[in-house]
């Protein structure tokens, strides 16, 4: 750790002309189908949650939850069969949070900062909420990612967001788990950075070659086989971690443009927080002393006995983000709270992302999700 003498100097968050809409999706569902709900979190924040008309009152609602810099557009991918298609085939209404830490958010790189509390005190259960109250209390499922699936597992042990039918865990649930080298230049790099930058982007072609960021883009490239610079800091590098997002080989040409559009920038200003849970091995509240905070467990996995809905913990074979934390969680809760109704599987040849955004995942992937539901519903 790199101690300092003296307070460092916030960097000064970039001023960028906002609207107070999120950024259109791109689908090709109809149009009239496609519900933008304007949705305010207690705290005031302004979230983005959509809802997927199917003219069925009686259909199992579905919540999806992406992961941090994502956002619902990785549910709706247009170039191949996506998720909410395989949701709404399979007789389910789908839902789509836009939590605060969505790229699709007009304030996401400009706004007020936040911890993944915030995320699991206030925007997972006002989305529950709203979408209770619209369905005359269906049966309601969520299916989550990353960073989502974490926030998820607060509130649930929180007890916030009881009664759920059934929660699909993609990547990493209550005991996340980061390679050594990952954890360590997550520490290193965010204790040097942090007083130059608040964020790491992603797409070269905004930031161009002579700024402050072509450092981290050419360290990114070292032995990467893609010439696409996003791609080298998000496969090659995980935003200059050393980890890797997803399989390159299993991304449509497609998806693979469009890489700069579905993942957002990644703030440093949130690394202490998630520096904190990887060293505990655990999802741990941030906010220990204010009292906002206090009906999140100071730790997750200690309240683990309040999940009170069945999980399904998802992973790729080849997740080079969070390793084995879905076994090495299946493995904790089964020693731990054997009543949990708690299942672990591992998609062959898969990463992290690719999972979800894969041009294969509707035949290799979403079926282990829809079955689940299905023994649910």
């Amino acid at each position: 750790m790199i101690f300092r003498t003296t307070p460092a100097r916030r960097p000064a968050l970039r001023r960028v002309r906002t609207t107070p809409a999120p950024r259109p999706l791109r689908h090709r569902l109809d149009p009239a189908r496609v519900e933008e709900i304007p949705l305010r979190a207690p705290d005031g924040v302004r979230l983005g949650l959509t809802r997927i008309h199917t003219g069925d009152t009686g259909r199992p609602a579905v919540l999806l939850l992406h992961g941090h810099t994502a956002s619902s557009d990785m549910f709706l991918l247009p170039e191949t069969r996506n998720l909410v298609d395989s949701l709404l085939d399979d007789g389910y209404e789908p839902w789509l949070l836009d939590w605060r830490g969505s790229c699709r958010l007009p304030y996401n790189e400009t706004g007020q900062r936040y911890t993944y509390d915030d995320v699991a005190l206030y925007d997972i259960p006002a989305a529950v909420s709203h979408i209770r109250a619209a369905t005359d209390d269906r049966p309601l499922f969520v299916v989550a990612h990353c960073i989502g699936s974490l926030a998820l597992s607060l509130s649930m042990t929180a007890g916030l967001v009881p009664g759920l039918a059934g929660v699909v865990s993609q990547g990493v649930f209550l005991t996340p788990k980061l390679a050594g080298r990952t954890s360590l230049r997550m520490s290193v790099a965010g204790e040097l950075l942090k007083t130059r930058i608040d964020h790491i982007p992603v797409d070269f072609r905004k930031v161009g070659l002579w700024s402050r960021y072509t450092p981290l883009f050419a360290l990114a490239s070292r032995g990467a086989s893609c010439p696409d610079p996003t791609c080298q800091i998000l496969h090659n590098s995980a935003w200059g971690t050393g980890a890797s997002l997803f399989v390159h080989e299993n991304l449509s040409a497609a998806t693979h443009d469009r890489l700069a559009e579905l993942l957002g920038p990644a703030p440093l200003w949130i690394l202490p927080h998630l520096r904190r849970i990887e060293l505990a091995r655990s999802v741990v509240r941030w906010h220990e002393t204010d009292r906002r905070y206090a009906a999140l467990p100071p730790n997750a996995l200690d309240a683990a006995g309040r999940v009170d809905a069945a999980v399904l913990l998802l992973s790729g074979s080849e997740n080079g983000l969070w390793l084995d934390s879905q076994r090495l969680c299946h493995d904790v809760l089964a020693h731990r709270q054997p009543r949990l109704d708690v299942r672990y599987t591992e998609i062959p040849g898969y990463g992290h992302l690719d999972t979800f955004l894969g041009r294969g995942a509707a035949l290799d992937v979403f079926g282990h999700i829809l079955e689940f539901l299905g023994e649910r519903r």
